[in-house]
């Protein structure tokens, strides 16, 4: 399946006898929080996602935003009205994080039908689609969280993948090559990762890049169908986007180090490199 809906597809499938949960999930590090751009207006029908909450456990040593546990990943989708065997489309902002956030962890736990708005809300009314500031009436879904469903990596997997496979780093540049870390204590990257900015993946207007474009970018960076791939960035979230990216390109089967950076320098005894 297309991880990625437009919005003239999501329109339709908004009016068909079979519509798909719609979640919202903005969020943007450091804030201002996403409700309040829930609240502002939000497409209708969609119920708000709170990414710090509902879609990561506590920070610690998995990172700034751990994956959540499936007890309290199985509640906080069924409040959203999250069930087996229907559609789910999130949406945010427009950069795809924290919509890609959702659509990895509701793959990751079993929902095999999962997409996301390319463009998000911003897209959406940019074409003069429907907007409300109503809250859909309270739906509890039957969804259960069941663990395994998308390719994992810990610390020991990441750092194996960076010497014997191709490991994304999809931070800036900057921050890959430890010259400027404005998020985490520890400058640096995972040694023998390779640098795929994740901004390089939307072209003008923030909408994705066709297939053909990925996969020529990605194939310039190691990554071919075959290769063992994974993907990490600061906390987890950015790198999901990576992920649905390679899918929707037509390479699928890239595994996420949830962990991140943000857990990789929780022990002083792991390497860091810098420099280009």
């Amino acid at each position: 399946m297309n991880p990625v809906i437009d919005t003239t597809e999501l329109a339709a499938a908004l009016r068909s006898p079979r519509p798909p949960v719609l979640l919202d999930v903005r969020w943007s590090l450091g804030g201002p929080p996403g409700i309040d751009a829930y609240r502002d207006g939000h497409l209708p029908g969609a119920r708000f996602c709170d990414l710090e909450h509902d879609l990561s456990a506590a920070p610690g040593a998995d990172g700034r935003h751990p994956l959540p546990d499936p007890e309290a990943f199985t509640a906080a989708m069924r409040r959203a009205g999250v069930s087996a065997g229907v559609p789910v489309v999130a949406y945010d902002g427009g950069d795809g994080m924290g919509s890609a956030r959702a659509w990895w962890l509701l793959r990751y736990f079993g929902h095999g039908d999962v997409r996301v708005l390319d463009g998000g809300h911003a897209a959406w009314t940019s074409e003069g689609l429907p907007t409300t500031t109503d809250e859909p009436p309270s739906r509890t879904g039957d969804f259960t969280a069941a663990p395994g469903g998308m390719p994992l990596l810990d610390a020991d997997d990441a750092a194996a993948l960076a010497r014997d496979g191709v490991l994304l780093d999809v931070r800036t540049a900057v921050r890959f090559r430890g010259e400027n870390e404005p998020v985490d204590p520890v400058a640096g990257r995972i040694p023998g990762a390779v640098n795929a900015p994740e901004g390089a993946n939307a072209g003008p207007g923030g909408l994705l890049r066709t297939p053909d474009e990925l996969r020529e970018r990605f194939a310039a960076l190691g990554v071919r169908p075959g290769a063992s791939v994974g993907a990490y960035c600061g906390s987890g979230v950015t790198a999901s986007h990576t992920v649905l990216v390679l899918e929707y390109a037509g390479l699928p089967g890239a595994a996420l180090y949830a962990a991140s950076w943000s857990g990789w320098i929780t022990d002083p005894e792991r390497p860091v490199a810098t420099g280009p």
